[in-house]
């Protein structure tokens, strides 16, 4: 390798051992502490993530980050509006239903945190309240909208998908905690009201964000990975 490349500053090892690290560390974060986190810490995830691959550099994601006094009026609105049992106003259609490994994954999850809570199997009451604390933001001091421009579509969205991805394993770099809400998707039409944004903007997702409460039991259990035997098929002749 070149010695003038930038490459050269760690060896091939330790840089793919950062990121494993990195990405075996991240967890969705579902206790924070009360503690802001800093200015010049947000920016640094921030120009951190802008480095994100894109569609033919389109770069689509717009992030609006609310903290502080506007966290607690958008918290406040977006909780009463689910709490409410209004319907969902996705922009992105969900997925039509959860089959075969997918649905294992997914109830595997699911019981992990209801199990970790002390939830009670098929107590759809308990598993309502604790949805609901998706419009908590789970405590974070910070939540984060991830939106794109409606004429981009879905491409549009799988790039900012890259870039939510890309966030939280800087966060994570940084001694931050994180969790992606789809959950805040499900009421893209209030989100846009609160915030004033523009009509073609469509609202991929949330990330809630802070410092983790490491002491608390939410946080106590990770999920499972797939094998790449599972996921990957070669192709050599």
């Amino acid at each position: 390798m070149d010695a003038k490349s930038p490459n050269t500053r760690y060896a091939t090892e330790d840089r793919i051992g950062v990121l494993e690290e990195l990405l075996n560390e991240r967890y969705s974060v579902r206790a924070f502490l009360p503690k802001e986190v800093d200015r010049a810490t947000i920016e640094h995830v921030l120009k951190t993530a802008q480095r994100t691959a894109s569609w033919c550099n389109s770069q689509p994601w717009q992030v609006l980050i609310a903290s502080g006094a506007a966290k607690e009026r958008f918290r406040e609105a977006i909780y009463a509006e689910a709490a409410s049992g209004a319907k969902d106003d996705h922009d992105f259609t969900p997925p039509r239903e959860y089959v075969g490994v997918y649905l294992d994954r997914r109830r595997e999850s699911g019981f992990q945190l209801y199990n970790t809570l002390g939830i009670p199997r098929g107590d759809k009451v308990a598993y309502a309240k604790q949805a609901l604390e998706n419009y908590n933001f789970f405590g974070a001091p910070h939540v984060a909208v991830i939106h794109t421009n409606e004429p981009l579509g879905i491409y549009g969205a799988i790039d900012c998908g890259a870039y939510v991805s890309n966030f939280m394993l800087a966060a994570q770099a940084l001694g931050l905690g994180t969790i992606p809400q789809a959950a805040l998707a499900r009421h893209s039409g209030l989100i846009r009201r609160h915030f004033n944004l523009p009509d073609d903007r469509r609202v991929v997702c949330g990330i809630s964000f802070g410092y983790a409460d490491h002491a608390h039991k939410v946080n106590s259990y990770r999920t499972s990975r797939a094998s790449v035997a599972d996921t990957v098929t070669f192709v050599d002749e």
